[in-house]
Parts: C-alpha cells; sequence; structure tokens
C-alpha cells in the first residue's frame, strides 16, 4: 500500500497495525518538506495539486511509528527524496529504521518534479540526477564500511564511523523510482530495484521488464505503485513479471480508511 500521511488522516501507528491486520504486505509513504506557495513546476499527475502533498508527515517518523506498531509489515518511502537530504544523516535514519523494524525497512528514492521546493534545499534542478547518484552511492559506503569515505563532485567527507548499520545483509534495498529514458541506467548501476508508477510510462511493461533484467544481468525485482484495484490490472502484472503491486490509499479519516482497507483486502 502506498499513501500520503498527513495531520489530518489515520496516523502511522493505527494505519499500519489496520494493515497487517487485513494481510498486506508493505506501506510505502511520500515525502514532500513543503510545497512553495508560487510554484511553475508542473504537477505530473494534473493540474491541481492535492491538498495532501502540503500536509506529509517526515516519511521516516512515520513509518518508525508503523513499525514500532506491527510485527511483519514492511516500511518503506515512496519516494524519499533524497535530493533534499544530507546523505550521513539518510543513511544514519534508515538503518536505525531498520534496526528498530526489525529488518524491514525499504529505501524507495527519487530526484524529485518540483523545483522550487528543490531549489530551497540548496539543490541545482539541473544536476539533480548526478546529486541522486552520488547520495545513493555514499549512503551504501556509510550502510557497508567500518570506516566509510566518499568522494564526488557533490558528496565529499573523509573517513567517518556511522552507527548503527542495518539489520539487513548487506544493506536495505534501494528501489529506484521513475519511468524515463535514464532510469535504467540508475537501477543497473545503484539500485537494488525498479519502482514506476502505473501508466506513467509503462505501457509496454512487460518488454521494460526484460530489458531491464537484461541488462542488468539479475533478475531485479519490480514493485509498481498506483494500481487500479481490479482482478484484471492485478494479474496483467503479474504476468508482466511484477513482484510487488501497490494500491493507492486516498488520505482520509480513521473510520473511513478502515472501510477503504477492508473492501481492498477483497482483492488480496
Amino acid at each position: 500500500m502506498s499513501t500520503f500521511v498527513t495531520d489530518d488522516g489515520i496516523g502511522p501507528a493505527a494505519l499500519g497495525r489496520a494493515l497487517e491486520e487485513r494481510g498486506f504486505g508493505s506501506l510505502f509513504v511520500a515525502e514532500h518538506t513543503h510545497i512553495p506557495v508560487k510554484r511553475e513546476s508542473p504537477w505530473p499527475g494534473g493540474d491541481e495539486l492535492p491538498r495532501h502533498y502540503y500536509r506529509t508527515l517526515d516519511p521516516f517518523v512515520t513509518l518508525t511509528a508503523a513499525a514500532t506498531a506491527t510485527e511483519r509489515l514492511r516500511v518503506g518511502t515512496g519516494i524519499a527524496l533524497i535530493v533534499q537530504r544530507d546523505p550521513i544523516v539518510l543513511a544514519n535514519e534508515v538503518a536505525s529504521l531498520d534496526l528498530v523494524s526489525g529488518g524491514r525497512a525499504v529505501l524507495g528514492v527519487g530526484a524529485g518534479w518540483n523545483r522550487e521546493e528543490m531549489r530551497n534545499h540548496g539543490t541545482e534542478p539541473k544536476t539533480r540526477m548526478r546529486l541522486l547518484r552520488e547520495r545513493v552511492l555514499a549512503v551504501k559506503e556509510l550502510w557497508t564500511k567500518d570506516e566509510a569515505e566518499f568522494h564526488g563532485e557533490f558528496v565529499d567527507f573523509d573517513p567517518v564511523f556511522s552507527y548503527p548499520k542495518p539489520v539487513q545483509d548487506p544493506h536495505p534495498p534501494v528501489l529506484i523510482g521513475g519511468s524515463g529514458p535514464t532510469t535504467f541506467d540508475r537501477v543497473v548501476e545503484f539500485g537494488d530495484g525498479w519502482m514506476p508508477i502505473f501508466g506513467r510510462g509503462t505501457d509496454a511493461l512487460a518488454a521494460q521488464i526484460a530489458e531491464l533484467r537484461e541488462r542488468a544481468g539479475r533478475r531485479v525485482p519490480v514493485t509498481v505503485f498506483a494500481v487500479p484495484p481490479k482482478p484484471d490490472a492485478i494479474e496483467a502484472l503479474g504476468a508482466a513479471g511484477v513482484d510487488e503491486i501497490l494500491f493507492n490509499l486516498p488520505t482520509e479519516p480513521q473510520d473511513a480508511t478502515l472501510s477503504r482497507l477492508d473492501r481492498l483486502a477483497e482483492l488480496l
């Protein structure tokens, strides 16, 4: 399940428990630190930016609350805007989440679309993909090396101790979001999986997955966002080689959310 957890919807602990009780396998949450009032960047989903984009809770606080209220639910970002995050802090946050969850953390990453938002974090939109690459590589160094160091164009630090280390071996999976012309380059080089949005550049999904796995020389896991809750869509994605599907859960108060989850659980 993927959703925006906000200050006016169901709380993360209650949501995590409800998902696990109904047999869902994972919770992925979106991230926006803020939305600039004056915005020229077009939202890929349409003309009007929905209200919940303005009100998202911090993803790692959210996922920690959900993780401590559950025993089996995988908890991940969908997606973390890591071009807006310090890589040393990010490595610590995700490793800490993996520790307190007993090895259930997943890091979905992307560069984002809101140029005004990323500029407020000091990120230049034109170089955000190069920045994304270095931050993922630096985080993996911090997770896997006792004395980690990284020297790149944007990320540069001498040897450091960074603990805790993740529970998962070698580290939590890093899923690369997007479906642009260079997305597979990133998945092959530094990703552990691919995470596209249903209907956005995924019209030939079976062929795309086959191409990705051939290029990578391995069976790259694929998770698809915003899948319509229809049996034929679910069946088609399974036939295309998709490993995990994520229904989109609207941001609603607790009672409405629980009723919706009851209906979605019938598809499991």
